[in-house]
């Protein structure tokens, strides 16, 4: 392989999906991938390509906001735009501590700052 070429590698995200009040269901999908790539970078092309309806929260690209893609992967608490991907199954999920509101969406506001 030459140095101009990126290896590929094929991610399987295994989503969680629903609301609060919804069954626990997973679906999953095959993200193929190169190097440097991140979760956030898959989760962004899945909603674009395969399915729009997937909820997923950030704010890197549009606005001056950080955190808002927290997520658990692979059972670890992490940020999906500084997390790689890697090759074979990986388990995207929201928050477990924080209330549901669809997919990988969570509340995470503390309560004196909602409206």
């Amino acid at each position: 392989m030459s140095e101009t070429q990126s290896a590929k590698n094929t991610a399987n995200l295994k989503i969680r999906r629903g609301g609060p009040e919804q069954p626990e269901r997973h679906e999953t999908f095959d993200f193929p991938f190169e190097d440097g790539q991140s979760v956030l970078d898959a989760l962004r092309w899945i909603r674009g390509n395969k399915d729009a309806s997937l909820a997923v929260r950030y704010s890197c690209i549009s606005a001056n906001a950080c955190k808002e893609c927290v997520m658990r992967i692979d059972g670890r608490t992490g940020y999906a735009c500084t997390t790689p991907l890697r090759a074979g199954e990986m388990l995207i999920e929201p928050l477990p501590n924080k209330r549901l509101i669809r997919d990988l969406v969570t509340d995470t506001l503390p309560p004196d700052e909602r409206l």
